[in-house]
C-alpha cells in the first residue's frame, strides 16, 4: 500500500469524522425543542431553550426564530414580541462556534450558512416595527447580542453579563457590532470591542447595551405586565418597562465599573491604528494602561486590525450595510488561520495560548486587512 493512498485514506476518514461531528451537532438540535414559541395574548414569546449550552444559538434555532418573526410581523393578532432564555444563567451565551470551527476545516457549507442566516435575522430584529423586548438576564455574548441589541427595548438585571470577547478566538464583535459599538459614548465601544471587557448588571444599561435594569426575580412580573398591555405601542411599552426600572435601587449607587476610566478609554483610544493606541497604553505609564495593553498582546494580532477597521467603517455605515461588511470579514475568518486556534485554545483544549499567524501586528499588512473588505461578488450578504 502507498505512503500517499494511506495518507488520502487517513485524511479523508479524518474529513469524515469531522463531517459526522458537525451533523451530530446539527442533529442534536432536533431531539428536543431548542426554541420555545408561545402566542400569549398579544404576545409572541421566544425561549431560547438550551440551558445546559447557555442558551447558545445554532442554526436550527435561527431557522426557527427567523419565520416566526416574520409572521408575527405581519399578523394583526400579534403586538408585541418577547424573547428570552431558559435556565436562569444565560440568555444567549454566544454561536455554536464549534459546529461552524468543524465545518470551516472541511469546506462545509455550515460556515457559510450560520453567518449568512443569522445576519439576515439581525436585520430582521434591527428593522422590527412591532415592539420587541429582549429579556437579557444572564450572560450575553456575540450571538445573544445579535439577538437583542438592535431590538428596541434591552432589559438587563444584575445577572446580566455582556461581553465581545471574538478577538481572543481571532474572530471579530460580529452580529452587528460595527454598527453599535461605535455608537456607544466616545471610545467606549472600541475599546470594548479590542479588549473583550466584560460588563456587569446594571452596568450594562449605563453603557447604553440595555435600555433598562430591573432586578431578576421582577423578570416573571414584568413579562405578565407586558403581554396584558390591552395596547403594547412603543410608547406604552417604554412606560412599563420605565417604571420597573424607576423603583429598581439595586446597585444605583455603585458607581460604573469603568467611570473613572471613561477620559482615559477616550484619551487612549483615540489613534488611527492599533499600533497607535498600543503605544498610548504602553507610554501612559498607568495601571489601567498596562492593564489594557497585555490584555491586547493576547489577542490575535489580524482580529485587532479588523475590529479596528470594522468599526471605523461600521460608524457612517446602517446596519444592513455593516452586516454585509461584516459576512465578508467571516468568510476571510474562515479561510485564515488565527479562528481555528483561537477556538482551539479557548473552548477545545483550553490552554489559552494561541499560537496567531501572523503574531504580531506589524506582520499584519495593510493589503490583508483590505483584502479582508472587499466583495465576495455573487456569494455576498443579500438583505
Amino acid at each position: 500500500m502507498s505512503a500517499s493512498f494511506m495518507f488520502n485514506s487517513t485524511h479523508r476518514l479524518g474529513s469524515i469524522c469531522r463531517l459526522r461531528r458537525i451533523q451530530g451537532h446539527m442533529m442534536s438540535s432536533q431531539a428536543g425543542p431548542e426554541v420555545l414559541l408561545q402566542r400569549v395574548g398579544c404576545a409572541g414569546v421566544i425561549t431560547l431553550n438550551r440551558p445546559r449550552a447557555l442558551n447558545a444559538l445554532n442554526i436550527h434555532m435561527i431557522r426557527t426564530i427567523y419565520p416566526q418573526l416574520k409572521a408575527w410581523q405581519s399578523d394583526g393578532d400579534t403586538d408585541i414580541v418577547i424573547i428570552k432564555g431558559a435556565g436562569g444563567k444565560a440568555f444567549c451565551a454566544g454561536g455554536d462556534i464549534r459546529a461552524v470551527t468543524e465545518a470551516g476545516k472541511v469546506g462545509d457549507s455550515l460556515a457559510q450558512d450560520f453567518f449568512r442566516e443569522e445576519y439576515i435575522l439581525n436585520s430582521v430584529i434591527g428593522g422590527y416595527t412591532k415592539p420587541y423586548v429582549a429579556l437579557i438576564d444572564g450572560i450575553t455574548m456575540g450571538g445573544g447580542v445579535g439577538l437583542s441589541v438592535h431590538g428596541q427595548f434591552r432589559v438587563a438585571t444584575e445577572k446580566t453579563l455582556f461581553a465581545m470577547p471574538e478577538t481572543a478566538i481571532g474572530l471579530f464583535p460580529d452580529v452587528g457590532g460595527g454598527y453599535f459599538l461605535p455608537r456607544l459614548p466616545g471610545k467606549l465601544g472600541l475599546f470594548l470591542a479590542l479588549t473583550g471587557f466584560r460588563l456587569k448588571g446594571r452596568d450594562v444599561q449605563r453603557a447604553g447595551v440595555a435600555t433598562h435594569f430591573i432586578e431578576s426575580h421582577k423578570i416573571p412580573d414584568l413579562e405578565n405586565e407586558l403581554v396584558e398591555l390591552k395596547s403594547p405601542s412603543n410608547e406604552a411599552v417604554a412606560s412599563l418597562l420605565e417604571s420597573y426600572h424607576n423603583k429598581t435601587s439595586l446597585d444605583a449607587d455603585k458607581p460604573f465599573a469603568l467611570a473613572q476610566h471613561v477620559q482615559d478609554i477616550d484619551r487612549l483610544f483615540s489613534a488611527g491604528s492599533v499600533e497607535e493606541i498600543l503605544l498610548n497604553l504602553n507610554t501612559d505609564g498607568s495601571a489601567f494602561a498596562s492593564k489594557q495593553a497585555e490584555t491586547l498582546s493576547k489577542m490575535s494580532p489580524t482580529s485587532l486590525k479588523l475590529t479596528f477597521r470594522q468599526l471605523q467603517a461600521g460608524a457612517s455605515l446602517s446596519l444592513q450595510e455593516v452586516l454585509r461588511m461584516e459576512y465578508r470579514l467571516t468568510q476571510a475568518c474562515m479561510r485564515g488561520n488565527d479562528f481555528y486556534e483561537g477556538v482551539r485554545a479557548v473552548l477545545i483544549d483550553k490552554d489559552h495560548s494561541p499560537k496567531w499567524s501572523p503574531s504580531s501586528l506589524q506582520e499584519v499588512t495593510d493589503e490583508s486587512v483590505e483584502h479582508s473588505f472587499s466583495s465576495l461578488g455573487e456569494k455576498d450578504l443579500h438583505l
